[in-house]
């Protein structure tokens, strides 16, 4: 870019510099509302825009020590900004600090062909800029389980997941140990994702995210919790049966990111069987919650944190479990033998039956028929159990209710595993 810079008369680097300026503006929006913020909505701007015309400087010139005085002198300026006039409400400012030093980076990389990474991390520091209350109330409300949870996850993930071998073992081939692991980081990523967001976000929102952010938890947990109080409480009723539906709904939402994830190919034919049962079940949750009535109080399911030790280190025994399980019964009775064990594994957990039977898929192992109808066995069992869980906790009336949409999800699946 830069010898071509050098031979034109420099109009080509106007999309670069129309692309900073607008990275500034996102960033300094968000700072413009900060009362104590010493810089703004332009001065962000022009920040990005001097991040671009330093790093076209260093390119045309042949020497990166302009780059690095730009970087340092836009550091001084705002230092030097909160250290003349301190904010009433003592705010040290580090954060508008750093903030403007990435948007000076950020219009360096646009210079540099990065343009689409920049604008992502923007995006994403805008993001983390906005929702600062929301993220120290998180903090705030986090036990100290919670953050040794974290911490464990964080370094069975970073430091011994890459140093797992990545070699098929045992019977089959079917055991890896680096994708085994791989697959419990998966799941509880989606997991951890959705119990930050629950704890985050709360009851505010109402029951339609509630279920969905529970759903990403545990749908199981979520509908044993809503049972209880859909039985309690008669106006929760309707309420709770729309939540533990979503909840459900969400699975299947879950195993189409998975396994788009973990086997693309099959997406083709997985995902109208799947879809089937989210829009049969989205019609029957529209239905039931037109005729639910405004409960005074939201429940927020309290669900354990899906990073703790104990919790990964379950489910990664319980897919190693069923991925030799699968393979084992498919090998001596076929079909049949893999459907029992989709049929077995599938009434607590389905995640574990979905990523081994795609494991066994991508292995040349099953073929797309038999993992599309395991999933979709596992899925209709998982469905199967909870309702006898509402039964038995939360009453015969809730059990009606749930059993509508649950069937509504049961038959959409079907009809698209019959038409595939």
């Amino acid at each position: 870019m830069e010898t071509t810079f050098l031979h034109s008369n420099g109009i080509e680097a106007l999309p670069q510099f129309l692309t900073s300026l607008a990275i500034g503006l996102l960033i300094g929006l968000e700072r413009e509302r900060n009362p104590s913020a010493k810089a703004g909505l332009r001065t962000f701007a022009l920040v990005a825009v001097f991040g671009t015309l330093s790093a076209l400087l260093s390119g045309k010139l042949g020497t990166t020590w302009i780059l690095i005085a730009g970087l340092l002198a836009v550091a001084a300026m705002i230092v030097a900004a909160y250290l003349n006039a301190p904010s009433q409400d003592n705010d040290p400012g580090t954060t508008t600090v750093i903030s403007l030093l990435l948007c000076y980076g950020l219009g360096a990389m646009v210079w540099y062909d990065l343009t689409r990474l920049a604008v992502m991390l923007a995006i994403g520091i805008t993001i983390l800029l906005y929702f600062k209350p929301e993220l120290r109330g998180m903090t705030q409300r986090l036990t100290r389980r919670d953050l040794v949870a974290v911490l464990q996850f964080s370094v069975l993930t970073f430091i011994i997941l890459p140093i797992l071998p990545n070699q098929n073992y045992g019977p089959y081939d079917a055991f890896n140990p680096h994708q085994a692991w791989l697959m419990v980081v998966l799941i509880s990523g989606i997991s951890i994702a959705g119990y930050a967001a629950l704890h985050i976000i709360g009851s505010r929102y109402g029951a339609p995210l509630l279920g969905f952010l529970g759903g990403l938890v545990s749908s199981t947990a979520t509908t044993m919790i809503y049972a209880k109080h859909g039985k309690s409480d008669t106006t929760m009723e309707k309420l709770a049966t729309s939540v533990i539906l979503i909840a459900s709904l969400v699975v299947l939402v879950r195993l189409i990111v998975v396994s788009s994830v973990v086997a693309f190919g099959i997406l083709p034919g997985l995902a109208p069987v799947l879809l089937g049962g989210l829009v049969c079940g989205l019609i029957a949750v529209f239905y039931i919650w037109r005729k639910a009535e405004v409960a005074s109080e939201l429940y927020i399911p309290e669900t354990a944190n899906p990073a703790e030790l104990h919790a990964a280190i379950g489910f990664g025994l319980l897919y190693v479990i069923v991925l030799l399980g699968a393979a084992w019964m498919t090998d001596i009775a076929g079909s049949q033998g893999l459907y029992i064990v989709a049929l077995v594994s599938g009434l607590t957990d389905v995640d574990a039956i979905t990523l081994s039977s795609l494991r066994l898929f991508n292995l040349g192992q099953l073929s797309e028929q038999q993992t599309i109808t395991a999933i979709a066995i596992a899925f209709v069992s998982n469905l199967a159990f909870k309702l006898g869980m509402v039964a038995f906790i939360g009453g015969r009336r809730l059990a009606k209710w749930v059993a509508i949409g649950f069937a509504a999800m049961a038959v959409g699946v079907f009809v698209g595993l019959f038409a595939l």
